[in-house]
């Protein structure tokens, strides 16, 4: 620790911790326009300058740790003297027309400027013409922006996709595409978000509303399970100019949380119903008569307690695969790790510094997680091995190491790195002859991962302090995942890694923690919800009813990170909900939200009440949205057993995975943009598919017969393609993603 002065208040900083660190944990106000928290200094902007006393000059905070005994002073007649001057080079020529701009209201320039009590430019300079870009979703103003170099720092050190670079030219700098004329990047918005002036902006949102029309809304993003903080914002009471209820934009805490592109556009999937009081007796009816209910996984905890209710009530089964693979999965971990709730979380991935990603393409499956291992990556130097039987291009600046396995052989994968990773340990005698009698031979054979590949991941990971163990869906859906999670609690317990496991849908994990589940072969014709989480009848014709979507509820979820969150009504809904239901049919709450003080405690969950929880970050950072699970200990007993024999998939195989750019299945605003249901497949698979580009072809899915326009991917290899089902309303079914299908050609 180092003991130094900030205006003569003793404070203590940790080796490695700069000023400004300590100054905001001590409430100490330093003024930044560049400096972001999650990323490593800009240091574009200057107005961080402190004093040191006895010392000449001015030090930056932002990039400049504390030595012992120093006194730091933040607030003099010379460092007010400084940053006015500061504030008026930035007003150089910036236009002024605040009125039209759409970061008015909340633009740092305009706040600082105001601050410093900048009221007239004293000095000009020759303006330049600047064209402004069209990059699809995100409009760049080069006239506005400031070089503070915040987007350029988050695109690269957070998101991974190191899509802009400044074009140094004096007077002509400015934020340019990296490595291409256009944009090419995932769309996540977040340089939008990081931007302190308009200079980057949604083309979707310009000149659209005023910031200090909106109200914020806090919620929770429904689009993947990391359960990421976002902010609807809603012009006055939500009414536009048509008088119907619209929101305009989401937003994010930036400094601590970041969004993906699903999460920041995709918002646009609310639900118009109104109340039809015939069609609501007809569901009554038919839930009343149904054998079971099929629901996934986008829906609250509140309706997975009604839903349990109703069960009890009436008699019926509950299907959910993809929460009753998260419950086999646990269930067989637990029985091996002792514990009901794995160990890592999104804030230990980023203190990673050494990571194994299997069974996920995850920079689409689960962006929260991308984030955090590029964050570990760039900021911690963590070593990256991606295993899984495609590359992913995305992770191609953050993985340091590909392992390619043969599709269908996690579970002989799995044994391979139980073996590989526990090395020194005093496992118990089951446990080390499972280790002994594993056949290495075989299992690298059938799962094409080789002795060499084993022993460099070894190498990298020699003097790993923090190791993380990410298990994505592919693993949750497989045959033998109990044996698998068996293999996952080993490693977590004797290799000193922490595990973090990553299911599709949001409240997948709330879900396996509350609903008794039942074995789901798909032959029955149950009740069920649709593609958007909304309940749906339709056992009886005519008896659809529509119930509100993820925007429009008030409740809580359960994010990967163990965290109960609460999401809040962004648009109104007059239909019935799924308490109506319950009501009618005798299982009785006034409120949906009245069971959120009910969630089963002896899961984890805590006898809080939904008002009682908080909804924000607080300002220094901490996420205070819900509560962390209780940690529920349970009884050990269980060990891998014997590795099956590994399958082999043989002739055109296609992987189920969503493209970075799905949620423009709700908004598209470009070409590029519009065509992402295709099948997508290396020059490889198509040979040996017998597919050209361009072909139409057509194959079943989940019993239905699915058409797609099949392209060639340069940025794919091997004989696998990627299929996109987010417009399909598919997502109620949750199997093993990789399958071997028979394509029949189709005109176009």
């Amino acid at each position: 620790m180092i003991n130094f002065k900030i205006n003569g208040h003793s404070v203590t900083a940790e080796r490695g911790e700069t000023i400004i660190n300590v100054a905001r944990r001590e409430d100490i106000y330093i003024p930044t326009m560049c400096y972001l928290e999650k990323t490593t200094p800009c240091a574009s902007c200057r107005l961080c300058s402190v004093e040191v006393e006895g010392m000449d000059g001015f030090v930056l905070a932002c990039n400049t740790p504390p030595t012992e005994g120093i006194n730091i002073i933040t607030d003099s007649d010379v460092l007010e003297t400084e940053r006015t001057n500061i504030m008026r080079m930035y007003d150089v020529n910036h236009p002024l027309e605040c009125g039209v701009c759409d970061k008015s209201g909340e633009c740092d320039l305009q706040n600082k400027t105001l601050e410093f009590n900048v009221g007239v430019q004293q000095f000009a300079a020759k303006d330049q013409p600047r064209k402004i870009e069209n990059w699809g979703l995100i409009n760049y103003d080069p006239s506005l922006c400031i070089l503070c170099e915040k987007c350029t720092h988050v695109c690269n050190e957070v998101i991974g996709d190191d899509a802009l670079d400044l074009l140094f030219g004096g007077y002509n700098s400015k934020v340019i595409p990296k490595n291409s004329d256009v944009l090419d990047c995932t769309f996540c918005g977040e340089c939008i978000a990081v931007c302190p002036v308009g200079a980057l902006i949604s083309s979707d949102f310009q000149y659209s509303a005023n910031s200090w029309e909106l109200s914020k809304v806090p919620a929770t993003c429904a689009h993947c399970s990391a359960g990421c903080a976002l902010e609807y914002e809603v012009k006055h009471a939500g009414i536009d100019s048509n008088g119907t209820e619209s929101i305009y934009r989401v937003k994010n805490n930036f400094e601590y949380a970041t969004l993906c592109g699903a999460g920041r556009f995709g918002f646009d999937y609310d639900n118009k119903a109104t109340k039809d009081e015939a069609a609501f007796v007809k569901a009554v009816e038919a839930v009343s008569k149904a054998k079971a209910i099929r629901f996934s996984s986008l829906i609250t905890n509140e309706e997975a307690m009604i839903l349990k209710a109703l069960k009890e009530k009436l008699g019926l089964k509950l299907f959910n695969r993809d929460a009753r693979h998260m419950q086999l999965f646990m269930d067989a971990y637990a029985s091996v790790s002792g514990t009901k709730h794995y160990s890592a979380d999104l804030e230990s991935l980023k203190a990673s510094d050494a990571i194994i990603v299997i069974g996920s393409r995850i920079a689409t499956d689960n962006p929260g997680v991308r984030y955090a291992m590029t964050t570990a990556a760039r900021h911690n130097g963590a070593k990256v091995v991606y295993m899984h039987p495609l590359e992913d291009a995305l992770l191609q600046n953050t993985v340091t190491q590909f392992v390619k396995y043969e599709v269908g052989t996690e579970e002989g994968v799995l044994a391979l790195l139980a073996q590989t990773l526990i090395v020194d340990q005093e496992l118990t005698q089951r446990e080390q002859a499972f280790i002994d009698t594993l056949d290495e031979g075989y299992l690298s054979a059938e799962t094409n991962v080789g002795d060499d590949e084993l022993e460099l991941m070894k190498k990298q990971f020699l003097r790993s302090k923090s190791k993380t163990l990410v298990i994505g869906s592919d693993i949750l859906a497989h045959e033998r995942v109990e044996n698998i999670a068996r293999l996952v609690a080993l490693i977590e317990k004797y290799g000193d890694f922490k595990v973090l496991v990553v299911p599709t849908e949001v409240n997948t994990l709330g879900v396996s923690l509350i609903a008794d589940l039942d074995i789901d072969d798909y032959s029955e014709n149950v009740v069920g919800y649709n593609a958007k989480g909304n309940f749906v009848i339709s056992a009886l014709e005519g008896a659809d009813l529509d119930v509100a979507a993820f925007n429009q509820q008030e409740g809580t979820v359960v994010s990967i990170d163990k965290r109960l969150l609460p999401t809040n009504v962004a648009l109104g809904f007059e239909g019935y909900t799924l308490n109506d239901i319950a009501n009618a049919l005798g299982v009785f709450a006034e409120n949906t939200i009245d069971y959120t003080s009910n969630l089963p405690e002896k899961s984890g969950f805590k006898a809080v009440g939904f008002d009682d929880l908080g909804n924000f970050y607080s300002a220094k950072g901490v996420d205070e949205r819900g509560y962390v699970l209780e940690g529920v200990k349970v009884h050990r007993g269980g060990h891998p057993e014997e590795v099956a024999e590994l399958p082999e998939f043989n002739g055109a195989v296609i992987y189920h995975a969503n493209p970075v750019l799905q949620f423009n299945a709700f908004t598209a605003t470009t070409e590029q943009l519009e065509n992402d249901n295709n099948l997508y497949g290396s020059a490889s698979f198509a040979a040996a598919a017998r597919l050209s580009d361009g072909d139409a072809v057509s194959f079943v899915y989940a019993g239905e017969t699915v058409r797609r326009i099949f392209k060639l991917d340069n940025t794919l290899k091997g004989t696998v393609a990627l299929h996109p089902t987010f417009d399909l309303g598919l997502n109620v079914r949750s199997d093993y993603r990789f399958e071997t299908v028979n394509f029949k050609r189709e005109s176009k």
